[in-house]
Order: C-alpha cells, then structure tokens, then sequence
C-alpha cells in the first residue's frame, strides 16, 4: 500500500453510512493457494504513493490524544507474519489488511495478519489493490468479497477498502479517462454494497485522486475517504470529500494510521450504525 510519515492532526467528526446488516464470518476463510507474482505491488518493498509524492520526513513523530484519534496500521504480504501482541502494546486499536489484487493475486499472509490482529483485540479490514486496467470494477470486486474481503457487523469488522492509487506498472492512471476511472470505481463500489451491504472505505492520495478522477463524480456521501498525506497536517482532500476517517500518515517502521474520532466511532463504523 503506501510507506509514508507525519504528525498531529485535526479534529473533525467522520460521516458514518447506515446500512443493512449482511453477517459473514469474523474469520478469515478459505482462501486458494496463491504463489506471489513477480509483477505483484507487494515486490515494490514501498509506497507507490511515497515514490511519487515524496514520503515525508520520517523523522516526524505522531502524539495525538487518545480522545481525538484512534491509532492503527496496515499491512500487506511485504511484512509476512506479524507481531500482533507488539503492536497491540503500543496502542494500535485497528488494522487493514490486504487480501487481494485485480483477479490474480492473494495475500499468502492473509490468514495470519487478518485472523493475528483481531485474536489480539482489534477491529481489523480487507483491503484491496486496484488494478482498473486488467478487468471491470464488479469483477474485482466479487474477486476481493470472494477471498477474504467481506464484511460482518460484529463489531470487530471494519468494511472493505478499496486502493486506488498510482499503478505501479504502467501509466499513472491505468489509461482510463477521468470519466472512465469514476465508472470503474463506481462499479466497484456498487458490487460490494450488493455483495455486503456496505460501501468500501475509499483509500487514495489527494494528488493522485484530482488526477485520475478528473474531480468528477461525487462518491463523499456514501463512501469513508482513507487519505495518504505525509505532512505535519492532513491538508487538502481529495475532490469533493470535507472530512477524512483515516489518515495514513507514517511509514516508520510500517504503515501508520489515526482513526479521525473517539474508539466509540470507530465500532460505529465497523457495525455501520449511525455516528453520534
């Protein structure tokens, strides 16, 4: 995903989207063997996001308080196993983990980061990586819900979030128009919603967003923005969301994350019950 770095940041309240509740199950399943490519984003032992925008100073460090954010991570196959109880000891309340990417790849260490986090205490997600240029948006996103990117309103269970960012194959924007790139993700949106009854969380950079979605569509009301900044602030969202929920604003020594609200929000989110 991303390899990143920052600080403190505003306070603002996060719009959560009421849903209808669809159970899954609060582990991870079945999933097919799947031997790591070597075009797979996860042999980039970095953030595409990073590599074109700059990572930050990773000097920075973050100190927010406990009442105003929720500290979390995110992970893909790059880290392998992970020390769950470690990060868990240092605060670390939810995590996103990567499940798949386009129609061919899965994470082999999905299983013990996905079920590791939540053994420890936290509410965890899918993630998947976006490839728009190798198949529609509906069928990457039966692909993701298929192995391993569902959603349960257990209260344990984050929804899935959509990457969407540079490629790092090919040209910036996968070679889609604006207009295209907006009906891809789209798609991609309304096939989880069929599928789980819950709208992805949306994890993009402004820059990259402004660019390839040419600030068309409007997916702000339905759709949390999960926002790379590697900056002392948040700054400027993408076109037209007023309000992040996540905030990935380090790398060191991994992808960090702040929930923008109290832990009480964060279970909202991941029930899908109305924010107060």
């Amino acid at each position: 995903m991303s390899i990143r770095s920052g600080a403190p940041r505003p306070t603002s309240r996060v719009s959560v989207v009421a849903i209808t509740a669809v159970l899954l199950t609060t582990t991870a399943p079945a999933r097919a063997e799947t031997v790591l490519p070597a075009g797979s984003a996860d042999h980039y032992a970095g953030s595409q996001i990073a590599r074109h925008e700059g990572p930050g100073d990773t000097s920075m460090s973050v100190t927010p308080s406990s009442q105003d954010v929720v500290e979390g991570i995110d992970v893909s196959s790059h880290q392998g196993d992970v020390d769950w109880p470690l990060h868990w000891e240092e605060g670390k309340r939810f995590s996103y983990v990567k499940a798949s990417e386009g129609t061919g790849y899965l994470n082999p260490s999905f299983a013990q980061q996905y079920n590791g986090s939540y053994d420890v205490g936290m509410i965890r997600g899918a993630y998947h990586f976006a490839l728009p240029d190798r198949s529609d948006g509906a069928t990457q996103a039966d692909y993701f819900v298929d192995n391993g990117g569902g959603w349960s309103a257990d209260g344990r269970t984050l929804p899935g979030a959509l990457d969407v960012e540079y490629n790092p194959y090919g040209s910036t924007c996968y070679e889609l128009s604006a207009e295209e790139m907006v009906e891809w993700i789209t798609s991609f949106s309304d096939t989880y919603l069929a599928r789980t009854g819950r709208r992805p969380v949306i994890y993009t950079s402004t820059n990259w967003w402004n660019q390839c979605t040419g600030r068309l569509g409007d997916l702000s009301g339905t759709n949390p923005m999960w926002v790379a900044k590697y900056s002392e602030e948040v700054g400027a969202l993408p076109h037209p969301w007023e309000v992040h929920t996540i905030w990935q604003y380090s790398s060191t020594p991994l992808d960090q994350n702040t929930f923008n609200g109290s832990y009480d929000r964060l279970v909202s989110l991941s029930t899908g019950a109305p924010s107060v």
